[in-house]
């Protein structure tokens, strides 16, 4: 049943029961008490007919559920004249569901905002001329003018002077985002500043947002372990409940009392409690910039006691960086670096774009290159104005002016090296390495303190490498050379130390990502294979995600637990208050409601769930 009838259903049986109650309570006043028992019938038949289609269609499921109590509890009151009683469990119950759709709604509200900001159309230029589009109709290379307030509706690069965008929807972080020519623009993103023009570089079916929205709906559609768990114990929860009626009974010889247990016991906060704090807890924790894609996962991401984490893309940010130019003859670290980025602009390798980029940080006129040959992983040569220009590895170069660069092996272990000759002369090196991302010592450390006992590397990397760049991280193991499978085999071999989460990016990782209890993908625009196969996805290339995201998942989960042992155990002693006459049908329901409401707003308290501020992500604000 689709959510909104689902919703619209819930509203129209609270109206049925509050009016069936209400105006019984009118004819009663009136001194009509045969017609207010029938009116007050009359708003419980309906109620309870649709309770009974819902307990059919949950067996037919193979699904047992406290559902039962309440259908027992109300044609009791029924059958033994307490009709009030029936009334107000009938009220209770079409409350307590109407409340509960209402609290997981406000619980969903950060993933629900994303789903509610999908654009439908773009403006593209077209032969001098805009036009608006569907999104089905954007192609690769396209050109879409983004005007103040439009989200972008695909990935893209920024071909305007400047951009200003809120990521906030996307990643959490209040601060915008200033991106110049070339910078790179993530669908979902809001435009907040001049309009600027987008480049797209993937359609918007492949692009970050959709992905996300992908996320989302699966996400939305789940169930966890724990409400898995309350189905079963419900059925225990049911034959006590059975057992105190009916002794209750037995005892007193009053049927009574056997109905104000059943009532006590109607709805019951083990299947309140559970589905609003972990929506809660996904919510709160897509407004981090994590997506966990269910209550499972979630649930899951609490428990963790292990963690495996790829290294390029993951511990690294998998973007190289220039660590230093190194000219020879007469010619300048900036003119080196100018006509090596002049040419590397034609190639889409990552220390291609890397280079390209510093250029344009420090300001360079770059040209545009003609003639270019590119020889995919080796390198380029082109001509950039009158001067001939060879960019890429040592042997590459080499083989084109006839000798070996100097000092191309004397690099640090762990970087690399990209040798420049122009018109034929070796003129220098750019040295260049994949970074350690920022904060990944502390962000270990506090990965530890919420109960992550074990931190393992596992990557392709030859040994010298992994441990060249982790040198300074307190990992308790390093896998080098790993093949994916044999990551998987790694994978479940640390699962004999308790539950595994894996982080990874690429391709390679999905397999792994996949074996783990929970797989954690960097970046929804990453990889597709990892994205699908994950667990939860960083909306962000940040690894500093990922410390506020457990901590998310392990307060929900505790709040969830409270309220279960807290609500169930008040369920308990009021049954057995109601068994030995203490409470009446009527004060049992109103008891039950009680407990019901305190046991929803107490796992709402997982939408204000705050990392502490060493939990933070970089830009947060630490209040």
């Amino acid at each position: 049943m689709p959510q909104t009838l689902h919703d619209r259903l819930d509203a129209a049986l609270l109206i049925i029961a509050l009016t069936g109650l209400a105006s019984g309570l009118a004819l009663m006043l009136a001194g009509q008490a045969q017609l207010a028992a029938l009116a007050w019938s009359a708003g419980v038949l309906p109620i309870l007919a649709a309770l009974l289609a819902e307990i059919v269609r949950s067996l037919a499921k193979g699904e047992v559920g406290l559902d039962i109590v309440a259908a027992l509890s109300m044609s009791a009151a029924l059958l033994f004249g307490e009709t009030l009683a029936a009334a107000v469990v009938a009220l209770m119950y079409s409350g307590g569901t109407f409340l509960e759709s209402f609290a997981e709604g406000r619980a969903r509200r950060e993933m629900t905002d994303l789903l509610s900001r999908v654009p439908r159309t773009a403006t593209r230029h077209r032969a001098g001329a805009l036009e608006e589009v569907v999104l089905d109709d954007i192609t690769t290379n396209d050109l879409l003018l983004i005007r103040q307030g439009d989200v972008a509706p695909v990935d893209g690069i920024v071909e305007s002077q400047r951009a200003l965008l809120d990521q906030s929807a996307l990643t959490g972080e209040s601060m915008p985002v200033r991106l110049g020519d070339g910078g790179e623009v993530m669908s979902g993103s809001t435009n907040i500043g001049e309009a600027f023009d987008l480049r797209v570089t993937r359609r918007a079916s492949e692009s970050t947002y959709a992905g996300i929205i992908r996320l989302v709906e699966a996400a939305q559609t789940s169930k966890a372990p724990m409400a898995r768990l309350a189905d079963r114990y419900s059925l225990l929860f049911l034959a006590v409940t059975v057992v105190i009626a009916t002794a209750a009974w037995w005892s007193s010889g009053d049927p009574i009392r056997a109905v104000a247990v059943l009532v006590v016991a109607t709805p019951c906060p083990l299947i309140l409690a559970v589905p609003v704090a972990l929506a809660a807890g996904m919510s709160r924790a897509a407004h981090y910039g994590v997506l966990i894609k269910g209550a499972k996962p979630l649930e899951a991401l609490a428990l963790i006691k292990v963690l495996v984490l790829d290294k390029t893309g993951t511990l690294t940010d998998g973007r190289p960086q220039i660590v230093s130019i190194e000219p020879l003859q007469a010619m300048s670290d900036d003119e080196v670096l100018c006509l090596a980025a002049s040419l590397e602009q034609a190639s889409k390798h990552p220390m291609a774009r890397a280079i390209v980029s510093a250029a344009r940080a420090r300001g360079a006129a770059l040209q545009v290159p003609q003639q270019v040959m590119e020889v995919p992983g080796e390198g380029l040569v082109g001509m950039v104005g009158s001067r001939q220009v060879i960019a890429g590895s040592a042997v590459f170069v080499a083989s084109h002016i006839g000798t070996l660069p100097p000092k191309s092996q004397i690099i640090q272990t762990g970087s690399a090296l990209v040798a420049v000759a122009i018109d034929g002369q070796l003129a220098g090196h750019i040295v260049m390495a994949d970074a350690l991302r920022a904060g990944t010592p502390d962000l270990l450390a506090g990965l530890r303190n919420v109960g992550i006992a074990r931190l393992v590397l596992a990557t392709g990397d030859r040994q010298a490498v992994a441990e060249a760049v982790t040198q300074d991280l307190a990992l308790d193991a390093i896998h080098s050379d790993l093949t994916p499978q044999q990551k998987v085999a790694l994978v479940l071999l640390e699962r004999e130390r308790g539950p595994v989460m894996m982080v990874g990016d690429g391709v390679n990782d999905a397999p792994a990502l996949a074996a783990a209890d929970v797989g954690v993908a960097m970046g929804a625009r990453g990889a597709a294979a990892s994205a699908e196969a994950a667990d939860v996805v960083l909306l962000v290339d940040h690894l500093d995600r990922l410390l506020p995201g457990v901590e998310i998942a392990q307060g929900a989960r505790r709040i969830a637990l409270e309220s279960v042992v807290a609500g169930i155990g008040l369920s308990v002693l009021g049954m057995i208050a109601a068994a030995f006459g203490y409470l009446t049908p009527v004060q049992g329901a109103l008891l039950q409601e009680a407990i019901d409401v305190a046991v929803i707003l107490n796992a709402l308290r997982a939408l204000r769930i705050t990392p502490r501020p060493s939990a933070l992500p970089i830009g947060e604000p630490r209040t």
